[in-house]
């Protein structure tokens, strides 16, 4: 009960924070996402564009751990996740609240749960996550980064939902790792304890869920 109300405060949080607290910047918004959607991508700091896709980069990394969630949940993750393609870490916490603790996957995997649960889309989001900080960090301008960060509600918004999105990966952690069978807390803490790349990491590393068939084939062996 109280993680589930530590979300919520921290949705409500962070809505209140961004309507009425981050700068207004009006102008600059405008014109940042104009840049953005209009595919004018060499007028954008690298850095600004490198967290903007490294937000989609996180939804995807969840994605891969809550749709298998979502399954033996309530309320299917999918919902969230629509909402979240609009509206980042809004759309998800919601998700992280109202879920149930659940260590367990029954039934069959369809394509779409394999794609999600594959090693191959782990090694994907890394090689990802990998060129986008590094074309940030060696092309960005830091400078007008900390500037528009003062100063343009967009980019202050999004860096703090990413920075949330790096701190609420371990609410979901443990119980994806107990689905895989892995039950070395020293992953957990390494995963933890380094932002993205140790989620993706793990992504890349940890064994398939098998199915309801595959389980049985085993057990008839």
């Amino acid at each position: 009960m109280v993680r589930k109300i530590g979300f919520w405060l921290l949705w409500a949080g962070f809505i209140v924070y961004a309507v009425w607290f981050s700068p207004a910047g009006t102008s600059s918004n405008i014109t940042l996402l104009k840049n953005l959607f209009t595919l004018h991508w060499t007028q954008i700091n690298p850095i600004i564009l490198a967290i903007f896709a490294l937000v989609g980069i996180w939804l995807l990394i969840y994605s891969c751990l809550l749709f298998i969630d979502g399954r033996m949940q309530t309320l299917p993750f999918w919902l969230f996740a629509v909402a979240s393609v609009g509206s980042g870490v809004i759309g998800l916490l919601p998700y992280l609240a109202l879920r149930d603790d659940n260590q367990e996957f029954s039934g069959e995997k369809d394509t779409f749960l394999e794609i999600f649960d594959s090693r191959g889309t782990g090694v994907i989001l890394a090689i990802s996550a990998i060129a986008l900080v590094g074309f940030g960090l060696l092309f960005g301008d830091w400078g007008d980064f900390v500037v528009q960060f003062q100063t343009t509600r967009f980019v202050n918004a999004m860096t703090i939902a990413f920075g949330i999105f790096c701190l609420v990966f371990p609410a979901v952690l443990g119980d994806d790792m107990a689905r895989h069978g892995i039950k070395d807390k020293r992953i957990f803490w390494a995963v933890a304890l380094l932002p993205l790349f140790g989620s993706v990491a793990y992504l890349c590393l940890r064994p398939p869920i098998p199915s309801a068939s595959a389980k049985e084939s085993v057990l008839e062996s």
